[in-house]
Parts: structure tokens; sequence; C-alpha cells
């Protein structure tokens, strides 16, 4: 489905493998988490329970050993599924806490029940978890061990890409600046690799749930020091994140600290959108999972269209983004912005310039970004998409002098809210989203505010005045080490 099928091979597990007889559950998940499933089922009360912190127990197991087997999850990947093999369980290795993120760049669910086709669970699981659908079967690997391609192999490769000629100094900085620092395709596969097992691991206990790497890993936006966020489609309706995501995702981390001996510290953080966090041993990558937050599916791949529409998008949201966080206003937990907010403006700002480097997307093309198309069409529809070409010719350091002018001084925080979905500046409204907030934001699928998370007046000042200061250095010396240390920066990538 997405972004790559693992292949069918022989199950991590096969005293544990699926039953082929609905009755059967018995083989089809640990009776741990079995018993769990079905108490969850039978509780009334589980809204109570979960906030007087009673969560369901479940007996630790021994693990058996881990083995991929002779079989990879992707197409030719770059680390061999081999490091996973013979993994040790973890003694009394304990869980480190770490800072609750009060904010993701995920916005919270919409209403609507989410579209997809109807493929049902085995009738004993139907009730309390609905199914989503596979899009096709996986196939079977060669002779050497590669899986055919399915359509989706497209999502690794290298995106011939042009770069823009820089005549300047500043153009020349954020071009290498963009060079060192942007993810490679070995990056992706290596959260792929991980995310295609965990995939397999998870569906012994969901037969029919999909996992899907979502945000800056995929979206085109990514660093090679980028974290990935995972997204656990279980059903095809919305999830209460507060209650049911809650739930499920306690039970994973438990699994995941039991059973998996290659992720490392899973820990369970109750955000509005609650997520479990963890580190995969083999790579090295830290991982968010959420469970049915899908608008991140929707707008990774608004985001990577983009991303791949115009030469100058991917460089300029890189340098933003390290100068945020150099300056500490990219940070949404501490009441600043978050990198998808951040990467909004910036497309915004490209949108609005009198000869537009971008246009909207979904205004030009809403058959390939409808908020009630299929999931598993989401990743095939923008393909196709005819190549953006704009008669805008300013350079990288000219654009990024103007984003920071725009926001510095141009843009009216207090009346307007920044639309990438109608490629505009639109009027504020009295909506709970916009009312009394300091920066506004609209997520383009669920129309939520994306800054929300800036709600304090100092932040918000603090915010501006990095605007305002930047651009006057730039504007003056063109040197972008006046506002971001390069040779710091670039060091932390190696």
């Amino acid at each position: 489905m997405f972004p790559n099928p693992p292949s069918v091979g022989r199950s991590p597990h096969p005293s544990r493998s699926i039953p082929q007889h609905p009755g059967d559950l018995s083989l089809a998940v640990p009776p741990e988490l079995l018993q769990a499933h079905l108490t969850y089922q039978k509780n009334a009360n589980l809204s109570r329970m979960l906030m007087s912190g009673n969560i369901l127990a479940m007996t630790p197991v021994s693990p058996q050993p881990w083995s991929y087997g002779n079989r990879s999850p992707l197409i030719s990947p770059v680390s061999s599924p081999s490091q996973f093999q013979n993994r040790k369980r973890r003694s009394d290795e304990g869980i480190n806490q770490y800072d609750p993120k009060r904010q993701r760049f995920q916005s919270p669910q919409q209403t609507s029940s989410l579209i997809h086709q109807s493929v049902p669970l085995r009738d004993d699981l139907q009730f309390s978890f609905p199914g989503v659908p596979l899009r096709q079967a996986p196939q079977s690997p060669d002779v050497n061990g590669r899986v055919p391609s399915v359509g989706d192999n497209w999502l690794y490769d290298e995106v011939e890409t042009t770069w823009p000629v820089a005549n300047d100094k500043l153009s020349q900085q954020i071009l290498d600046l963009f060079r060192a620092c942007q993810q490679q395709v070995s990056d992706l596969k290596k959260k792929d690799i991980c995310r295609a097992e965990l995939q397999r691991e998870i569906q012994q206990i969901f037969p029919q749930s999909r996992l899907y790497l979502v945000g800056s890993s995929l979206n085109g936006f990514g660093t090679r020091s980028s974290d990935a966020d995972l997204c656990l489609v279980i059903k095809d309706e919305p999830v209460n994140q507060k209650t049911e995501a809650r739930h499920i995702l306690s039970l994973l981390q438990k699994h995941f600290y039991t059973r998996l001996g290659y992720i490392e510290r899973p820990q369970l953080i109750r955000a509005k959108v609650p997520i479990v966090k963890f580190r995969d041993k083999v790579s090295g990558v830290e991982f968010d999972l959420n469970v049915n937050n899908v608008v991140g599916i929707r707008n990774t791949f608004l985001l990577r269209t983009y991303a791949h529409t115009e030469n100058r998008v991917r460089p300029l949201v890189l340098v933003v983004k390290r100068w945020a966080g150099h300056h500490g206003i990219n940070d949404a937990s501490r009441g600043t912005l978050s990198s998808y907010s951040l990467v909004l403006m910036v497309l915004h700002y490209l949108q609005m310039l009198p000869e537009p480097i971008l246009p909207s997307l979904q205004k030009n093309y809403p058959e390939c970004f409808n908020p009630a198309m299929q999931l598993h069409l989401v990743h095939h529809a923008p393909r196709n998409i005819p190549k953006y070409v704009s008669k805008n010719g300013s350079s990288l350091g000219d654009l990024l002098v103007g984003f920071l002018k725009y926001y510095a001084i141009e843009f009216d925080w207090k009346n307007k809210m920044i639309s990438v979905r109608e490629g505009k500046a639109l009027q504020r409204t009295d909506g709970i989203e916009w009312r009394n907030k300091y920066i506004c934001v609209e997520e383009p699928f669920d129309r939520t505010n994306t800054a929300r998370a800036v709600h304090e007046k100092h932040k918000f000042d603090m915010i501006q005045e990095e605007f305002l200061k930047a651009w006057v250095r730039l504007r003056d010396n063109k040197d972008l080490n006046s506002v971001l240390p390069l040779q710091r920066v670039v060091g932390k990538q190696k």
C-alpha cells in the first residue's frame, strides 16, 4: 500500500501465524494481547478507566529469535534486513522519559467519516476495529530475495532535478547548505525497512491495519537528521484520540518493549494527538507513531508535490527551517512554530509573489487532492500533474530575503490567515481556531490552525523580532553566516 508493500514470506513468529479460519483467534495474537483486546471490547467504562490511569496489564513473554528470513521488505534496500536478526531481548533496561510534545505537525481529526473500500475484518474482531483494505496483495520475492515492483518504488527513486544557478554568494550558500543537509534516498530506505517490519508485527495484532510513513521523511523537506513519523490506520473512521487511540498505543508500547529487541525506549506521550515515541537501534532513527491521524498522510503528498513542483522550493524551505531552529522559533512544544507551519509559510510566500513561483495545487487540481479520496489512492493521484513553469527568475538569495521581509513587516498578522489551499491570505473568521490567535496558518485539508501552539504574546513577539533582525542583516550584507553559522550546522549532519 504505502510506501512499499512488504514482501510475503514467513511470519517473523511462525508459531503465531494468522489463522486461516476466522474462528481460530488463539493463533492470531499472543494470549495476553487477546485478553487485553477482549477486555477492551467489553468495557463500557473505558474512558473513566483511562482517565484514572488504570491501563490494562500485559504479562511479558519471552521473545522468539528475530529474523526477516531471506526476503527484503524493500526493492533494492541499502541496508540489509539481516541486521535485525538474532536481536536479544533487553533484560532490565528502563524506559527513558521524553519531553512530551504538546503539538505535532498533524492536525486533529475531522468529525466526518473517511471513505474506504469495504473489506471486513474477521468476525471476531470486526466490532471494535473494522479494517482498512489492502490495496493489492504483495508479490513474492524473486530468486535474489527482491520484491518485484508493484508501482510504489518510485517513492524511493532519485528525483532528477536541475538545481537553480547560483550567481551570488547568498544563493550559493543556500544551495551548499541544502546539498549538505538534505535527506538521502538511503536515509529514507532505512526508515522504511523499520516501518515494513513493524507493520508485519502489528498486523499480527490488528491483521488489516496499515502503517504509513508520513511527514518530512517522505514529503521532500526532510534532512539527514530528521526523525520519522508513522501513522497506523486501524479502521476507516475517526478514532477518539483521548481514549481509543491511547488504549491502542498503550498495547503497542508494551508489545514493543516486551517482544521487539530492536525497539529502544518506547514511550507513550499523552498529547492531544497521542504518540508512541521510540528509537530503532538498527538505523538509529527516532520514530513517532500515531493512530488514525490520517490528515498527515494526505498533507504528506500535497507537500511532496509542492516540493518537486519548482527547484527553488526545497532549498528555501531547508534554510528557513535551519534558521528558525537555530534562533529558537521552531519548536511547537515550547510555544513557537512547528516545522509544518514553517513549510506552509514558505509555500504561501511563494504563492503570493507578484509573479508567483507556486500555484495553488488544490485549486488547480482538486481531483488530485480530494480530502475524501481513499487512502490507497492518495500517493498515486499527484503523479501526473504537469510541471509548473514560473516566469519569476528570482534567485534563492533574493527569495530568502523577501520571505523574511514579508513576515517581518508586510503580512497582516492581526487580521489575516495563511492559506496554501486558496493560494492567498484570507480574512480571519470568528471561529474557535482563529479567534484571539497570534498566528493563523490553515491546515490545507482539515482547515485547523497549525500554529495554535503560539498562544503567548511574548513568544509571538520573539518570532516577529527574529524575522525582522534576520531580514535587516541579510538585506545589508547578503551573507548567510550573519544569521546562521553554516560550519556548525553542516557539521551536525556528519
